[in-house]
């Protein structure tokens, strides 16, 4: 007997055994994806990783439904790799399975109705829906859901299909789809009849009378001559003024004939450039200071400051490993930064560069994927956000983490809970491949590990053509409002500086870290806040929809013209985002074109590129924007970038709130002067005497580390504790405090280690789901292994009780 085992696509911690016979245990290998049966009457695609002869003793095991594949789709460094991260981030191997591919890889099993055979069907007893339904099986042999839906024009069907199913007249299945489809491109040409010359001549005077046709004819000719490759359907109709139409009717006189090519979605058609970037001497002693560290280190550390010309050396190390027919990983935080790199490297790599991020359609990334898997040349350098980590590489040399402090490269929900950077340097140990990790404000962590040597270390100090580093100037809040020195949200100071930089015909950047217009609209007779109905948040006023939204859950409502509580009229909004910033800006400059930048204007897939291009190509004069913008974006004629108001940052509840102040603030500074002209950076602040504001203008990165590293070793922080965050959800407030005291104290009793909480965090209830978390603190130098291990066993008795069933736990392992 031979059976396969499965991973299936759900949120469960194990695998399934199903049977499979001896020829298909000879042809199916690991990394296949086949469709099993699971449940009553569910199919999915599951994913095979072992195939072996021990029956299951628990139950009977099912046999497979199909093979999906003729080879592995997912190479066993991936299987390894995504055991490691089920282990380590303590999750469902489904979870992964799920979250790394391709969902048009996971194909969907769709409900199938249709009418039983050799059943006599009584109309008269039907209702309308049922006999609808029955007549348009007459029709068809068979329906889906979604058909029917919209034969009766209504969603709640079911109760109608299972009156049907009761009487003995429907029966359901499931059917699975591929739903891959790969792009066909419509090609012409001269039909095989009339390939010689006086076949041709007989041709053009068949259709003397058919002037547009004759016309069509022509024109393929000379493309033909032209191009000396296939002529598209599209091509031929440009070139002659035609209508498609008129193609058809020479097809159908058989004069020509259609035929269709596979061809990529994403194709570079640009110019390349062979000659590759020249390094400066302080970016050649950084390449080979790299280089020299990456004879005893597995991962370095490159610490540059803004604008030093990080990127030239990546293009550098990109090329040396290509040479040595390597596959690169370029990571990078945000997909913003995408769109400007890419265009950067297909410049000096053309289509050897493929992306792979959440805005590429389904198609298109399945195409990225099957070239990684083929170790296609369109593929050998892939840049992606952190989902590129699960591509099947088969033949990695280097990793490149860029800007690897960003927090977004650590993925918060759903499951897999994974940290990109530290996944990548794991998966780059497989293939024993290099990994370097960049950045002008590096995190805590890294850095911490390149001074004890675990990586290694090189660094820049100087930006790139001996650029000096941006001036930056402060601005107290408080003084320019009692002197009455601001205007709206901008002080003075700031509307000098604009419209001295607009004079010169410079470029200028506004950071403010949150959308919307105003976060709080607050009633000025009652005091009453409008909040969330599910969220225990206050709605953000977002003025260019007229309405109140929450952020969490998506809820929104028209902008009410009285308070709910006390139906005052006097309704005030308290604080300002970007579009307020916006708005202001184009009353203080209404000649000048003013863009914003944030979750709200990018929502499309070619949201960024359309906003980054106008930015760079100068049709826009000043850009506000949150943290994208604060991300290794690269404009030469910004000479001015403003922080609206830096204390937002300062006091968040959280230990990494200084660390992460100084770096946002140090990034969007970089994003000034970054050509020949020294940069100027304006700060509003209520604080000017911050200690982490001072050491943003003094540039001091290494007094920040060492004030954040003697803090963290006091109370117990990483670098030198791991934390494990424990979430706990559950719609009844008084459920859910009891369930969290129970599993804290559980914890309190059975590890030698802080644990804290159970504590209500800042927002602590979103979706009207109440919210508990639970930390525990692992000293670094212990193994995480036996405390995971136990923390499993915890969870399942916390599960076993009835009472607490119903409580949802998720596990975050390194929570950032």
């Amino acid at each position: 007997m031979f059976f396969a085992e499965i991973v299936l696509p759900l949120s469960l911690d194990k695998t399934f055994t199903y049977s499979i016979t001896e020829a298909e245990s000879q042809y199916i290998q690991k990394g296949m994806r086949v469709t099993v049966p699971f449940g009553k009457s569910k199919i999915y695609t599951g994913l095979v990783i072992d195939i072996h002869s021990k029956k299951p003793e628990l139950y009977e095991a099912k046999e497979i439904h199909q093979i999906l594949d003729e080879e592995p789709v997912v190479s066993e460094y991936q299987l390894r790799h995504w055991q490691w991260i089920a282990s380590y981030y303590m999750c469902a191997i489904g979870d992964v399975y799920r979250g790394a591919m391709p969902s048009a890889l996971l194909l969907e099993s769709e409900t199938i109705i249709s009418q039983k055979q050799d059943v006599f069907a009584d109309s008269a007893t039907f209702t309308d829906d049922e006999f609808l339904i029955y007549e348009a099986l007459q029709q068809q042999s068979a329906l889906k859901i979604k058909d029917i839906m919209d034969i009766l024009n209504r969603k709640n069907i079911f109760p109608v299909i299972q009156k049907l199913i009761d009487k003995g007249i429907l029966i359901l299945q499931e059917e699975v789809q591929e739903v891959y489809k790969p792009k066909l491109t419509r090609y012409v040409r001269i039909h095989p009849n009339h390939h010689t010359d006086e076949a041709l001549a007989a041709l053009l005077e068949l259709l003397k009378n058919a002037r547009k046709q004759k016309e069509i004819l022509l024109s393929f000719f000379q493309l033909s001559a032209r191009e000396k490759k296939p002529i598209t359907v599209n091509q031929l109709v440009e070139a002659s003024g035609a209508s498609v139409a008129g193609v058809k009717a020479l097809i159908d006189k058989g004069v020509m004939e259609q035929y269709y090519l596979q061809e990529d979605r994403v194709v570079y058609t640009g110019e390349m450039n062979d000659t590759r970037p020249s390094l400066s001497d302080a970016q050649q002693k950084a390449f080979d200071g790299i280089n020299d560290a990456f004879e005893s280190k597995e991962v370095c550390l490159l610490h540059g400051v803004t604008a030093s010309g990080k990127t030239e050396i990546y293009i550098r190390q990109i090329e040396e490993y290509i040479n040595q027919g390597k596959q690169v990983m370029y990571l990078l935080p945000e997909i913003a930064l995408t769109t400007q790199l890419v265009q950067r490297l297909q410049f000096y790599f053309g289509n050897q560069v493929a992306v792979y991020h959440s805005k590429y359609s389904n198609n298109e990334r399945v195409e990225v994927w099957n070239q990684v898997l083929q170790q296609s040349d369109k593929a050998k350098i892939v840049i992606g956000a952190r989902s590129a980590l699960f591509l099947p590489f088969s033949n990695l040399g280097l990793v490149i983490v860029d800007e690897e402090h960003e927090q977004t490269f650590k993925q918060q929900d759903p499951a897999p809970r994974y940290h990109a950077r530290d996944a990548a340097i794991v998966l780059a140990g497989y293939f024993g491949a290099k990994v370097l990790l960049g950045s002008a404000t590096p995190s805590i962590e890294t850095y911490f590990n390149a001074k004890t040597a675990k990586f290694g270390l090189v660094e820049i100090t100087e930006r790139f053509g001996k650029v000096m580093m941006p001036e930056i100037e402060l601005v107290d809040l408080k003084d320019c409002y009692f002197r009455k020195k601001m205007t709206g949200h901008f002080s003075d100071a700031l509307v000098q500086a604009i419209a001295e930089a607009l004079m010169r015909g410079e470029q200028v950047i506004l950071f403010q870290n949150r959308r919307g217009y105003s976060p709080v609209m607050e009633c000025m007779t009652c005091g009453h806040v409008p909040e969330c109905p599910q969220c225990d948040v206050s709605l953000t006023f977002h003025k260019h929809k007229n309405q109140l939204r929450c952020h969490y859950c998506g809820y929104s409502m028209a902008k009410p013209t009285n308070c709910h509580h006390c139906s005052g009229i006097d309704l005030m909004t308290k604080g300002f985002g970007t579009e307020q910033v916006e708005l202001e800006l184009k009353g203080l400059f209404p000649e000048r074109r003013i863009g914003r930048m944030d979750q709200d204007t990018t929502r499309g897939k070619y949201g960024y590129e359309k906003i980054i291009d106008s930015f760079k190509n100068r049709e826009i004069d000043v850009l506000v924007g949150t943290q994208m913008l604060a991300k290794g974006l690269d404009f030469d004629n910004v000479s001015l970038v403003g922080i609206m108001n830096a204390d937002n940052m300062l006091y968040h509840p959280d230990f990494r709130a200084l660390e992460r102040s100084y770096q946002m603030m140090t990034q969007v500074a970089g994003r000034a002067g970054r050509s020949e002209k020294r940069g100027r950076v304006i700060i509003q602040t209520y604080n000017p005497n911050h200690n982490t504001i001072r050491q943003v203008t003094e540039g001091d990165y290494f007094g920040m580390f060492k004030e954040q590293v003697y803090e963290r070793k006091i109370y117990y922080y990483p670098p030198y504790f791991r934390l494990v965050k424990i979430t706990l959800k559950h719609r009844d407030f008084d459920k859910l405090k009891e369930g969290a005291m129970w599993l804290y104290k559980v914890l309190d009793q059975t590890f030698d280690l802080p644990v804290l909480g159970p504590e209500e965090p800042p927002i602590s209830r979103i979706r009207n789901e109440y919210i508990r978390t639970i930390l525990i603190k692992i000293p670094q130098d212990q193994p995480i292994g036996g405390v995971k291990n136990t923390l499993r066993k915890i969870l399942h008795s916390f599960e076993s009780v009835p009472q607490y069933r119903a409580v949802k736990t998720a596990i975050n392992v390194d929570f950032y």
